[in-house]
């Protein structure tokens, strides 16, 4: 019923307006203002996406605001002593450091052994490149 009403407004202000779209919205817009049908004739078919829009509008607002910085209790303590200073270069050089931009990414033993290829491996990509294995 409501979108009949609707229907019937619309109809009467493009008469009022003489058939200028422009006007008509700008008369249907003040019509709805104080026209509560109107309004809900006008918005009931689109009430689904206008919320999702504003749900959503609002979300971003929210992920967009700064969060609280959580400060540990006890900050990490350096060992700066020779030794200590020693032991960070030494576990440096041997790979159990972090690497940058994967802090938290901790280096396994299994991925730094490598392994000698088998000789079927070795085999394949001879026939894959078409050349001989050359005999020493």
């Amino acid at each position: 019923m409501s979108r009949e009403y609707a229907e019937e407004r619309i109809k009467e202000a493009l008469r009022q307006s003489k058939g200028n779209p422009t006007k008509t919205r700008q008369l249907v817009i003040a019509w709805a203002m104080e026209d509560v049908r109107l309004l809900q004739g006008l918005t009931k078919p689109h009430l689904t996406g206008i919320t999702a829009h504003a749900v959503s509008r609002v979300i971003h607002r929210m992920g967009s605001e700064p969060e609280e910085i959580h400060v540990p209790s006890e900050p990490e303590t350096l060992d700066l002593t020779p030794e200590g200073f020693g032991k960070e270069i030494l576990g440096a050089l041997s790979g159990d450091s972090a690497i940058f931009g994967e802090e938290t990414y901790v280096p396994q033993a299994a991925t730094r052994n490598r392994k000698q290829a088998s000789q079927s491996h070795i085999d394949a990509i001879y026939r894959m490149t078409g050349k001989k294995p050359t005999e020493e």
